[in-house]
């Protein structure tokens, strides 16, 4: 069987519903671009300048790394030259929203945060025996207090942080968990601080654009599972090698805006 690729971001799909993962990842299929994707990648633009210059040691201000944040913003087209759909909304209704958690993100986390990397391209890893290669980029790389590196990355989104700042992890284990090992490789050093998830919440108003941190202890365990427990890495092998991409109708994401295979999909009803 030939070997399918699988990025550590599209975990969640495999598991929610394999059907749109396969029309996605495999068919290479997929819906436009939305305007609250374009709202987190510009928001990423911004914590990268932030974080790369005080890495460097040429650190820059908040307001000069917001240029990176409204330059993404406004333009017309995603990384694969699709132009972006912007629904209801607009760069300009947004803008205002993607500044105040940039700001957010470097005075209560970024500039507090030791970084070894910040946006590290691994090195892929095949497992033979599964069929699969596990893919991925990283957002960031920590130095903990104790001196042990950690993974870390930036989720945004309406729901990234409740409002008592509690920030959802549970959902990103298994992506965590691949980072954890692909940076390992990839940088040549163990990881073995506890991972970040880094939310920020996209809402309208500014008492609901906040800021969090989430740790995840050991998110490697997952992957290999134990004596009780099937590993992710053999769970995603299992439904790889099935070639059974089986649709998943409840999904939260059944609908023509999150799924590229929805319009004809005969199971959604």
């Amino acid at each position: 069987m030939s070997l399918i690729t699988i990025r550590a971001s599209s975990l969640g799909d495999l598991f929610d519903c394999p059907k749109r993962w396969y029309t996605k990842n495999v068919l290479r299929k997929f819906t436009p671009s939305s305007a609250r994707a374009r709202l987190g990648t510009s928001v990423h633009a911004g914590t990268e300048a932030f974080d790369l210059a005080r890495m460097s040691g040429s650190p820059i201000t908040v307001d000069d790394a917001a240029d990176a944040v409204v330059n993404t913003l406004y333009e017309k087209y995603d990384r694969d030259g699709e132009e972006i759909d912007w629904g209801d909304e607009s760069p300009k209704q947004l803008e205002n929203i993607a500044l105040a958690l940039h700001t957010k993100y470097c005075v209560e986390i970024g500039s507090k945060t030791d970084y070894k990397v910040v946006e590290l391209r691994c090195s892929p890893v095949t497992f033979e025996d599964a069929g699969i290669t596990l893919t991925g980029s990283v957002d960031r790389v920590y130095v903990a207090e104790s001196g042990e590196l950690g993974i870390a990355d930036i989720k945004t989104g309406a729901t990234a942080v409740s409002a008592d700042g509690t920030v959802k992890t549970t959902t990103h284990v298994a992506q965590l968990g691949v980072y954890n090992m692909l940076a390992e490789l990839t940088i040549q050093e163990e990881i073995t601080a506890p991972a970040m998830i880094i939310g920020l919440n996209t809402g309208k108003t500014p008492a609901a654009q906040r800021a969090g941190v989430g740790s995840i202890p050991n998110p490697k365990r997952i992957l290999l599972g134990d004596d009780e427990n099937i590993g992710f890495i053999e769970q995603a092998a299992t439904i790889v090698k099935s070639g059974v991409f089986y649709a998943n109708p409840k999904s939260m994401l059944c609908s023509e805006k999150y799924c590229p295979a929805y319009p004809t999909c005969k199971y959604r009803g």
